[in-house]
This record gives structure tokens, sequence and C-alpha cells, in this order.
């Protein structure tokens, strides 16, 4: 498991589709794709005490090693692969629902935290952080 501070806050962008008219996009030569990392997003649970905020997130099957966690002035995300063994060759899915591949959990913080002090640990398929709250000025 690897661990980053960030010194800045963080931003997701994101963007806005046109609306379509009833000439086609392509012909006009107005759409351009662009093609991004397919993410799933792991299940969480986050809890802010007193004294600071504790997060659960459900990684079952994945490795310590392929999870990075990175802590910005205002969130935490939360990055890694699952690497599952498919079926047997000549196997038929009837199934298929343990999502797999790469993951990105993007959680923001409710209150100002020291990462200085983050206790982290994984087990039994569980990522537990927690992560006390700053002192308040003045």
């Amino acid at each position: 498991m690897r661990y980053r501070r960030m010194t800045y806050r963080y931003t997701m962008v994101a963007q806005q589709a046109a609306g379509w008219s009833l000439v086609s996009p392509w012909r006009m030569g107005l759409l351009s794709l662009t093609f991004g990392r397919p993410y799933w997003r792991p299940d969480a649970d986050m809890c802010e005490t007193r004294d600071g905020i504790d997060v659960v997130v459900d990684l079952a099957g994945v490795r310590e090693d392929d999870v990075e966690i990175q802590f910005f002035d205002d969130a935490l995300v939360i990055e890694g692969h699952r690497h599952l063994p498919g079926c047997r060759e000549g196997a038929v899915y009837h199934a298929a629902g343990v999502r797999q591949g790469p993951f990105r959990l993007e959680l923001p913080l409710p209150d100002a935290v020291d990462t200085s002090a983050v206790d982290a640990r994984y087990e039994r398929g569980l990522l537990r952080i927690t992560v006390p709250k700053r002192e308040a000025a003045g």
C-alpha cells in the first residue's frame, strides 16, 4: 500500500455533453471521442467522530501492494487494481458481478485532518483508515 500526502485542494473535472441535433454529428465533424480509463468504485463507509475521521473500504481480493492512498487538503483518493482469475477455458459465465480491473474512490473530507498521523490497515479484505482532525488554530 502506497500513501501520498498532497498540499493542495482536490478538484474533480467533469465534462458536459452537448445536445444532439438532427444532423449527424459524425458527418459534421463535430463529435470527438475522449477515451478515459474505466474505473469501478468500491463500497466505502466514512464516519466523523469528535477526534477524527474513520474510513472503511471494501477491497476483497485486492493485494495490499495494488492500493495507493492520496490525501489532499479536502479529499481522500484511493486507487488500485483488482486482478481476479477468470473461469477455466471453455466455461460459460452465468453471473459476473464481482468487479475487477482499476478502481478509484474519491471521498470529500468533512473537516481538516492531520495527515501526519494517518493509521491505515488492510485486514480481511477491508482497508481501514483513521486520521485525526487538525487542531483548530487560535
